[in-house]
C-alpha cells in the first residue's frame, strides 16, 4: 500500500507516518493504535489491546472440551516449582522426569484418560526442559520444549502451547539463535490469540519479543514491544491459568534492564534493575541472583566499579548449593566483565574473592555439572 493510503486509513498525515516509519517519533496514544488496529484489521492482542469489536469471540471457536487438571499432577507441579526457584534445577531435574515417566506417560496411552493429561505431560514435559537449561543442558532442554509443544497442542490449551512457545524464545536467545527467538514470539502470541485473554501470558511473549529485537539493535521496534509489554501486564485477565509459570511485576523489571542493556540504555535500564532486585522476595533465590548480576553488569557498563562491586558481594552471599548452572555462566560473564578493570583496588579485591567462592560452589555442584566430552569431574570443576 502507498503510505498515502496508509496515513488516509489511520486518519493522520504522511508526515507524521513517515517520521513514525523512521523512528522520529513514537506511537504513544492508545486511541491512535486502536484505529491502526481497526484500520487493517490486526488483532489486538498483537498491539497489546484487548480483542477489538471485529474479532470473532473466543467462545465462537471450535475447541475440545477439557476436565479440569488432574490434581495430583498440579500439586507436584507446584512442589516441583516452588523447589525449583529456591535450589535451582540442577537437582530436580531427574525427579521431573521420573514423575512424566512412571506417572504421566502411562496415562498417555489409556483410552479413558481424557485430553487434560496431554496437557499435565506439556507442562512437565516444560518444566523438565527449564530444568535441563539450568543445569547447563541446553540441547536437551531444545528437546524438551520440542516435545511439550504437540503434547500442549493435542490437549487444545493454547495459552499453554504459547507459554511453551515463550520458552522455546528464551532459548533460542541464550544459544544465539536470534531470529528463532523472534520467531517463537510470534508464534506464542498468534496462539495466546487463539485462547482466554491471559495478560501475563501475552506480557512474557511481548518481553521475548523485545529482547529479541534489542539484541539485533532494532531500538525503535524493541522499545515498542516493550511498552506493549508494559501496558499489556495491567490489564485484566479472562481467566487464570493453572499450568502457567508466574510472570509478574518483578520478572517484567528483570526482563525490560536486559532489554535496555542490549539497547545500550544504561542510566533507564539501572532503574528497571533496581526494581527487579527490590520487588523479587528472598524466597526465589535463583531469580534473585540473576537480577542481581544484570544489576552488577549495569553498573560496570556505566563505569561505577563501586556499585558493581557492592552488589558483586551481596552475590557471594548466594546460596553456594544452588544447583543452576545457568547461574554460574552468568556469574563468569559478570567476572569477564570486570577483568578489564583490575587494576582498581576494590574490583581487584572482589575478583581474589570471586574465585575462592566459585572453586567451593563447583566442588558443591560437581555432581550436576555436565562433564566436557571425554572428561573427567575434575575438569568440570576446573572449568
Amino acid at each position: 500500500m502507498s503510505t498515502r493510503r496508509i496515513a488516509a486509513a489511520v486518519d493522520i498525515t504522511q508526515g507524521r507516518l513517515y517520521d513514525y516509519m523512521n523512528g522520529k517519533s513514537r506511537v504513544e496514544k492508545l486511541i491512535l493504535f486502536e484505529q491502526i488496529a481497526d484500520a487493517f484489521h490486526i488483532p489486538g492482542h498483537l498491539l497489546g489491546l484487548s480483542r477489538r469489536p471485529w474479532e470473532p469471540a473466543v467462545q465462537e471457536q471450535p475447541q475440545q472440551p477439557q476436565s479440569p487438571p488432574d490434581g495430583d499432577d498440579l500439586a507436584a507441579m507446584d512442589a516441583f516449582r516452588v523447589a525449583d526457584r529456591q535450589t535451582g534445577g540442577g537437582r530436580l531435574y531427574g525427579a521431573v522426569v521420573r514423575h512424566l515417566t512412571d506417572r504421566v506417560a502411562p496415562r498417555l496411552v489409556d483410552a479413558h484418560t481424557g485430553l487434560e493429561v496431554f496437557a499435565a505431560a506439556g507442562a512437565l514435559t516444560e518444566m523438565a526442559g527449564w530444568m535441563a537449561h539450568d543445569s547447563g543442558q541446553d540441547d536437551l532442554a531444545l528437546k524438551h520444549f520440542a516435545r511439550a509443544l504437540p503434547l500442549a497442542r493435542t490437549s487444545g490449551d493454547h495459552p499453554l502451547a504459547a507459554h511453551i512457545a515463550a520458552s522455546s524464545s528464551h532459548l533460542a536467545l541464550q544459544t544465539g539463535d536470534t531470529a528463532g527467538a523472534a520467531r517463537w514470539a510470534y508464534v506464542g502470541l498468534d496462539l495466546a490469540g487463539q485462547g482466554p485473554r491471559i495478560p501475563a501470558l501475552i506480557a512474557r511473549l511481548l518481553t521475548m519479543q523485545a529482547r529479541a529485537l534489542a539484541v539485533s539493535t532494532q531500538h525503535t521496534s524493541a522499545r515498542h514491544a516493550l511498552e506493549q509489554a508494559q501496558r499489556a501486564l495491567t490489564a485484566s485477565a479472562d481467566t487464570e491459568h493453572p499450568w502457567l509459570s508466574t510472570f509478574d511485576a518483578p520478572a517484567l523489571a528483570s526482563e525490560s534492564a536486559l532489554i535496555l542493556r542490549d539497547l545500550g540504555c544504561y542510566a533507564e535500564g539501572l532503574a528497571h534493575a533496581e526494581d527487579a532486585v527490590r520487588l523479587r522476595e528472598a524466597g526465589r533465590a535463583r531469580s534473585l541472583a540473576l537480577s542481581r548480576i544484570t544489576l552488577a553488569e549495569i553498573h560496570v557498563h556505566r563505569i561505577d566499579l563501586d556499585a558493581a562491586v557492592d552488589v558483586g558481594h551481596d552475590l557471594l552471599t548466594t546460596s553456594p548449593t544452588l544447583g543452576s548452572i545457568r547461574v554460574i555462566h552468568q556469574l563468569d560473564d559478570l567476572r569477564r566483565l570486570l577483568e578489564p578493570h583490575r587494576g582498581y583496588g576494590p574490583v581487584r579485591e572482589y575478583l581474589v574473592r570471586f574465585d575462592d567462592a566459585r572453586r567451593a560452589r563447583m566442588l558443591l555442584l560437581a555432581d550436576i555439572i555436565p562433564l566436557p566430552s571425554g572428561g573427567t569431574p575434575h575438569e568440570a570443576v576446573a572449568r
